[in-house]
């Protein structure tokens, strides 16, 4: 009996439970396009049918969740990327491999919630407060004194007020 190799491509594909790049994006809400971006990007890698179609693994859903959550955090794809590397490329990844994942990301989002906080409690003092208060004022930077300590809202970030006139 003589297989047709297409027809065989086609019994490897069911096998591997893939899908296409039109059911991961209706799977993910993302465009075809945000997906093939992903992809040149290194986020994630596709394998070509016969007819040249993009097949990918069904654990890709999880992978682009993670890209969306990742990037609303404000990480960078590069960022994402080095962490998505060290997810298994030939296997669903588990639950070891995305713990070791949140713990990767857990100082810098914790460093993140902390300035979120500082800047929220910053913040309260200073809507609608006519700056009675100059001295204390997390904004106040008379003759750009903060600049010193570096670009940005230095006192804002944290920096302790060393460069402000008392």
């Amino acid at each position: 009996m003589k297989v047709n190799p297409k027809d065989i491509n086609i019994i490897l594909m069911a096998l591997m439970k893939t899908i296409g790049i039109g059911d991961l994006a209706g799977r993910t809400g993302l465009s075809v396009s945000a997906i093939r971006y992903y992809e040149s990007a290194g986020l994630l890698n596709s394998e070509r049918n016969a007819a040249g179609q993009r097949r990918f693994v069904r654990s890709d859903i999880r992978r682009l969740a993670f890209v969306q959550i990742a990037q609303q955090l404000g990480f960078t794809i590069e960022q994402i990327r080095e962490q998505l590397a060290a997810l298994p490329a030939k296997r669903t990844p588990n639950k070891k491999d995305w713990s070791n994942i949140s713990r990767n990301f857990r100082k810098e989002l914790d460093d993140r919630i902390q300035r979120m906080i500082r800047l929220r409690d910053n913040l309260d003092g200073c809507i609608g407060c006519g700056c009675l208060s100059l001295r204390a004022c997390a904004l106040l930077n008379p003759d750009d004194k903060a600049g010193k300590g570096g670009a940005g809202p230095r006192y804002l970030l944290g920096d302790s007020s060393e460069y402000k006139e008392t």
